[in-house]
């Protein structure tokens, strides 16, 4: 830092008379070493604490904030250089052996790089790095595998084996409306318009969107709510007393359960959303307006979640290409 100084203070010789170079001088050392002193005073926890709490502003869940959490705490407790110090080889070095100990996938590794490299890149942002060390850590190149959706049959069985008015009024929410599990849970009631059919959500960053169901999910919903004893506001609750609001976890396990009772592949929240989806997008709805009612703000996620009907692929091409 002093030779830097040193550097300035040269150049600027020729420009700036005796009494402001002393001037000059007496600021730089002042500022940059108050600086310096503050920066040294933060430890790694400090910085994490930080950039959590930047994240939790910036309107990311709960969940978000834990699993960035649980990253780099996991890259404290490996890597000791401190977070001011650590190298881009050291991150590879990292990222090498962390996928070889789990034995996990690229997209779970990808995943643990992408936390960290918003981690680091919010400490470039905020001037307590000069540059990130994972800059030259570029994406990795994972597989692109074809998600299964739920078909109309699919759809029916798990209709014809719901034995709780709650549970037949969670799967054609879900499946009319393409809500996310988090936004399922934190509906009440007073959002629910059933003579509209539709509902207010608070997605990512609370940001407000309306979405809408069908009618089979109109006489499903109102069929719940009108057999509810308790007075609690929340759409969906547990079956048994207190009846406290039923929480993402419930929901996961009630819906995995009904699936393996029937057999069927890996039914959970995430699979009615992107189903919901691709029957927009293969009925013909613009994608422009998928992107709409699912919430999200690049139209290139919107394509991720829509699997084009292979059917229609073969039908389109016979169509203009025969």
């Amino acid at each position: 830092m002093e030779e830097k100084i040193v550097l300035v203070l040269n150049e600027m010789a020729e420009y700036l008379s005796i009494s402001q170079m002393k001037k000059l001088q007496e600021v730089i050392i002042r500022n940059f070493s108050e600086n310096e002193i503050k920066k040294k005073e933060i430890s790694d926890e400090d910085f994490l604490r930080m950039f959590l709490e930047a994240k939790q502003i910036e309107g990311c869940s709960e969940r978000t904030v834990k699993y960035y959490k649980t990253t780099i705490e996991h890259l404290f407790y490996k890597v000791k250089s401190g977070v001011r110090k650590i190298t881009t080889e050291e991150m590879r070095e990292y990222l090498s052996n962390y996928q070889k100990i789990n034995n996990c996938t690229n997209v779970t590794i990808d995943n643990v790089r992408r936390n960290i490299s918003s981690f680091f890149s919010w400490l470039e942002e905020e001037d307590y790095i000069l540059k990130s060390p994972m800059k030259r850590i570029h994406k990795i190149k994972t597989k692109t595998v074809v998600k299964s959706t739920i078909s109309d049959e699919e759809i029916e069985q798990l209709r014809d084996s719901c034995k709780e008015k709650r549970d037949l009024a969670i799967i054609d929410l879900l499946y009319s409306t393409g809500i996310r599990v988090g936004e399922l849970v934190n509906l009440n009631i007073d959002d629910i318009d059933l003579e509209g059919r539709e509902c207010i959500v608070y997605g990512k960053g609370d940001k407000e969107r309306r979405v809408y169901f069908d009618a089979k999910a109109k006489v499903h919903l109102k069929e719940y709510i009108d057999e509810r004893k308790d007075d609690n506001r929340a759409l969906f609750v547990t079956l048994d007393s207190p009846y406290d609001r039923l929480k993402i976890s419930g929901v996961e396990i009630r819906l995995r359960k009904l699936g393996k009772e029937l057999n069927l592949e890996r039914i959970h929240p995430h699979k009615f959303r992107r189903s919901m989806a691709t029957r927009a997008i293969d009925k013909g709805m613009p994608i422009e307006q998928v992107q709409k009612i699912l919430g999200h703000s690049q139209i290139d996620t919107t394509m991720q979640y829509a699997m084009v009907n292979q059917n229609n692929v073969k039908t389109s091409h016979q169509k203009f290409m025969s």
